[in-house]
């Protein structure tokens, strides 16, 4: 492996850049907890609604660039691992020049639509549709910036480069929701508070562009664009486009259906749960952002170097989300009551349970996820999607039908489950190096589910608390004996000061 390569994927820097991805999605939901309260007392509750369509809304736009963003992070990362250096900038000149059309051509459609948005489609009281127009108008204007950003962020996660990244993400993250909080003592219209949004996305922008000037600094120099490079940023990033939008629809179409077959009620009983669940998504999300452009870098020259950074992180990622998850399952009523009295906990402990569960394991999931597409075939995740998408509503409405939310919780574990299977398939037809069969991670995953499945039913606090932490002490011995290796353990010997510091890398 060339030390080039080595930098880019060595483990002690994908483990601190996924620290770094913690950070910079943690630290905003910390900030939004606090400012949230005082944007509904400051704006009301109409217009903290038409803002959260704006945040809703800002975060969507990146779909304007069809997948672009994700496939020059790709590329690129295959070009440094190849050693291809010095077709990068015309590579990036390139991709930057289509976002820039795919963003103008946002700008006019979401100008043009506005009026009916705000006029017809949204609910929004007469006296506020003047200034949701403007303000929608605005968001229109971001759109170009919010859609050449995704390309800035690819390049320098292509480079790991995930400090500089987060240096940025962060105080954006943050400024997203206190924002709007700073320009309440001098108005409470919409207009200036989605201009505070637009502006710092805009400041965002020129910091990402600067960073990206600092670490590829050819693209100074000259515009140099290869028609060559139209091909592969467009067939990856359509594919892509359709996973994008296959996979939000399996994602939220379980509330529309419970809204329409059950009640508005249900689907609050439902979507809370479903909320606190899917936040535990902040952490292979994170390791996949770090490991997407890792395993695309070693795919294009060690691929045994890609199987063992994808076995460890499998290992990471359970190691990460299982004592959580356990906890979660264990006291899913209790935490409820606490939080939400209980009668909430009484319709939505059970969902709260199969919902974690399931994200448990799509979790998983979102590594061979992410490999697949490192590995230049984001066709097979686009096609799955699609593939599953009829038998899942199928699925959900029987269930629904039968069962309530209960059953929609059952529907998304069962989907869970088969889509995590076939990805894995996926990557061993791939990359025949990884063992799908070793008996050790099978026998760990099925203890895992059964502890799961057990805790769920114990009653009892005492009871509970002497479960888990049996539960916990026996599986980190598993862990120690049979699934961590030694140079894994003799770096986290090394951490706790028993042995000298280990570089985990191979």
């Amino acid at each position: 492996m060339s030390d080039k390569h080595a930098s880019l994927t060595g483990g002690r820097r994908l483990a601190r850049n996924v620290l770094w991805n913690l950070l910079g999605t943690g630290a905003p939901l910390l900030v939004a907890i606090i400012a949230i309260p005082l944007l509904i007392e400051g704006l009301g509750t109409a217009r903290f609604g038409v803002l959260t369509l704006a945040w809703m809304v800002v975060g969507y736009f990146s779909l304007f660039d069809l997948g672009l963003g994700r496939a020059l992070t790709k590329l690129i990362a295959e070009k440094l691992g190849k050693g291809q250096h010095d077709e990068v900038p015309s590579l990036i000149w390139m991709a930057m020049s289509l976002m820039a059309v795919l963003g103008v051509l946002g700008t006019v459609i979401v100008a043009l639509l506005s009026p009916w948005l705000v006029g017809s489609v949204l609910k929004i009281p007469i006296d506020l549709q003047p200034e949701t127009l403007t303000a929608f108008y605005l968001l229109a204007f971001s759109i170009p910036i919010v859609i050449s950003t995704t390309g800035l962020r690819g390049i320098l996660e292509a480079h790991q480069r995930f400090g500089l990244v987060n240096a940025v993400r962060i105080p954006l993250g943050m400024f997203t929701f206190l924002g709007p909080v700073v320009v309440l003592p001098f108005s409470n219209s919409l207009v200036p508070v989605v201009a505070a949004l637009v502006l710092a996305r805009l400041v965002s922008w020129c910091a990402y562009a600067g960073l990206c000037l600092h670490i590829e600094p050819a693209l100074r120099r000259s515009i140099s664009m290869h028609r060559a490079m139209v091909r592969p940023l467009i067939t990856f990033g359509s594919w892509m486009t359709v996973t994008n939008i296959v996979g939000p629809l399996m994602v939220y179409m379980d509330r529309f259906l419970i809204g329409a077959m059950v009640s508005m009620t249900a689907v609050a009983y439902y979507a809370t749960p479903y909320e606190i669940a899917t936040k535990l998504w902040i952490i292979p999300g994170a390791f996949m952002g770090v490991l997407f452009p890792a395993f695309a870098s070693a795919l294009a020259q060690d691929r045994a170097h890609a199987t063992h950074l994808f076995s460890r992180a499998i290992n990471y990622t359970f190691l990460s989300l299982f004592p959580i998850v356990l906890i979660i399952v264990m006291f899913s009523h209790e935490g409820l009551s606490l939080w939400l009295g209980s009668e909430f906990a009484d319709n939505s402990s059970l969902v709260l349970q199969l919902l974690v569960i399931g994200v448990f394991i799509n979790s998983l999931a979102q590594l061979p996820f992410g490999m697949v597409q490192s590995a230049g075939r984001p066709d097979l995740t686009a096609k799955l999607h699609i593939i599953e998408m009829p038998f899942y509503l199928l699925a959900l409405w029987l269930l629904l039908s039968t069962y309530g939310i209960v059953g929609a919780a059952i529907a998304w574990v069962l989907r869970a489950i088969i889509d995590t299977l076939l990805l894995f398939v996926m990557v061993r037809w791939l990359l025949p190096s990884v063992n799908l069969f070793a008996l050790q991670p099978i026998l760990v995953s099925v203890m895992a589910l059964f502890a799961l499945a057990l805790g769920a039913i114990i009653p009892g606090l005492a009871i509970k608390w002497g479960f888990l932490l049996l539960t916990l002490a026996l599986f980190a011995v598993i862990e120690w004996f049979f699934i961590l290796t030694p140079d894994e353990k003799h770096m986290i010997c090394g951490r706790l000061k028993i042995f000298p510091a280990f570089n985990w890398q191979r």
